[in-house]
């Protein structure tokens, strides 16, 4: 018997129970409203998705070309939207996630306004827009299963069962979110009870980063400040404490490094022993050797390798490694983060350069054979740049004839044409199946797409409806682009809601039911 038939018969005989006070009461409506509601709190979700992520990491042990993607969605309606297109162009969700930016919370969701990406917002605006994504994602479900039970009521025969079948088979739009909690907004406890907001949400994957969480900075901007090995270990600690206690037992946890970037540290480790964690980890900072002749006024000074050192300390109190330290320090951050609970990596790296991923990640696999990488394939990168000086680079190395080029001037609108800017697209466009083969990266990620196609279309729409075209601008440029590629939400009542309130009004009053769907709906139009 499948799981509607049973909540009929379960409903039935709910209601018989209550001699006639529930007789208005239909079991199978009911059995279509719980079908259109699978998942009944944040934790079945996280528990549901934890499952998915689990399953795609080990099919991507097995064959790198089965790499994962997502898109950062900073409003419901955005993911929403992402998700049901997914499911319109390639008939499943399978791989598809959602990343939620920290970045883009700052920026477009604090109640302070817009903010830079500091860790400035507050800590409960994260858990609010997994909850608002998953409102919405669950939305998408009710409203497709609600066309096909009113395809259902009126198909006959064959196409009945056709119909039921797809009931039956029904995919939802619940899909992972790779959430971002940044360095965890304060000490470890803090980190422990925001990530349990998150989890409470929805969230099965908890992305945490090795800067200062009073300091934290965007992994593209400068000023980065990381911690030592042992601060961070205890927050992914704190992370799976908290999914552990909410029985997320297989949540996973990124463990995210910015030490590429991050010239800085804001304390000098505890070490034990030569040779220990706190050991490496100050072995990358810059030094000089001096005498104890040498030592001034507040001074700061470690003996290091029998020879004491003098730490470089900046006038914000801050010290500094020595430069082109960077990878090193990163492999290490890697390498000590899956040694200590971390499910995956994340290595924030100032251009997407495989070459340069991939020698990192041969590294930590020689500790870690299965270490797996989440990536920030970042607007913040200029990628027809960089791709295009990677193949003049490429085309130098092999002696090609370049002449015809600028290296300098790369973005020149005059090489859009040309043999190498085709080249450079195509690699761009092969990017993330190449760097999964060969650079151990099991997510590819864009942290910030919506917001800039949002500034996109936004700008396409004024310029057309406030100059010339005026309401043709909309028409040709939104309405009419929206029927041609059968957008459902041309039809925008129906996506609010509006045949789902139909459907529940006719449950609960019957032909007494005032609906929205007469003849006079202009949504009939479309």
């Amino acid at each position: 018997m499948s799981s509607f038939s049973n909540d009929i018969a379960a409903v039935n005989a709910l209601r018989t129970e209550q001699s006639g006070a529930w007789s208005a009461i239909n079991p199978e409506s009911v059995a279509r409203m719980r079908i259109q509601n699978r998942f009944k709190t944040g934790l079945d979700i996280a528990k549901y998705t934890a499952d998915i992520m689990r399953e795609d990491m080990a099919e991507y042990d097995a064959d790198p070309a089965a790499y994962t993607q997502s898109l950062g969605c900073w409003h419901g309606f955005i993911g929403q939207q992402k998700l049901i297109s997914i499911k319109k162009h390639f008939g499943t969700t399978k791989k598809k996630y959602l990343y939620l930016s920290g970045w883009m919370v700052a920026a477009l969701r604090s109640e302070f306004g817009p903010l830079p990406d500091q860790s400035m917002h507050e800590k409960t605006a994260v858990a609010s827009l997994i909850a608002e994504l998953y409102t919405f994602l669950r939305q998408a479900d009710a409203r497709e299963l609600g066309g096909l039970f009113r395809q259902l009521d009126a198909a006959e025969g064959e196409q009945k069962a056709a119909i039921q079948t797809q009931i039956d088979n029904f995919e939802t739009h619940v899909v992972p979110i790779i959430a971002d909690i940044d360095a965890g907004f304060g000490n470890a406890e803090a980190t422990y009870l925001m990530a349990k907001q998150m989890i409470e949400a929805g969230a099965c994957c908890i992305q945490i980063e090795n800067q200062v969480s009073d300091e934290k900075q965007c992994g593209h901007q400068d000023g980065k400040v990381t911690v030592p090995h042992e601060d961070f270990l205890a927050k992914i600690n704190a992370v799976r404490y908290a999914f552990l206690e909410l029985g997320v037992d297989n949540g996973v946890i990124v463990a995210r490094t910015d030490s590429l970037g991050a010239g800085l540290t804001k304390q000098i480790a505890v070490t034990r022993e030569p040779g220990d964690l706190g050991d490496q980890y100050n072995a990358f900072l810059d030094v000089d050797q001096i005498s104890i002749d040498d030592l001034n006024s507040g001074d700061v000074v470690i003996k290091q390798n029998g020879k004491l050192v003098r730490p470089k300390r900046l006038p914000s109190n801050l010290y500094q490694f020595r430069k082109g330290t960077g990878e090193a320090r990163c492999v290490l951050d890697c390498i000590t983060s899956l040694q200590n609970g971390a499910d995956m990596i994340w290595i924030e790296t100032e251009k997407p350069h495989i070459g340069q991923i991939g020698a990192m990640v041969d590294e930590i696999r020689k500790a870690v054979p299965n270490a797996k990488l989440v990536y920030n394939n970042s607007p913040s990168f200029n990628w027809t740049l960089n791709f295009r000086q990677q193949i003049f680079d490429a085309w130098q190395e092999a002696g090609k004839d370049l002449s015809a080029y600028d290296r300098a001037d790369l973005m020149n609108i005059n090489y859009d044409q040309s043999e190498l800017a085709a080249e450079a697209d195509n690699k761009i466009r092969t990017f993330q199946a190449d760097a999964a083969r060969d650079a151990g990266i099991f997510h590819h990620l864009i942290t910030l797409p919506t917001y800039h196609t949002a500034a996109l279309s936004t700008d396409n729409l004024a310029k057309e409806y406030f100059g010339e075209q005026a309401m043709l601008g909309y028409v040709a440029g939104v309405q009419r682009k929206e029927i041609r590629q059968g957008i459902a939400c041309v039809k925008h009542q129906n996506m609010a809601g509006s045949d789902m309130g139909d459907d529940h009004k006719e449950y609960f009053a019957g032909e007494a039911a005032l609906k929205a769907s007469g003849k006079d709906n202009t949504m009939n139009q479309f």
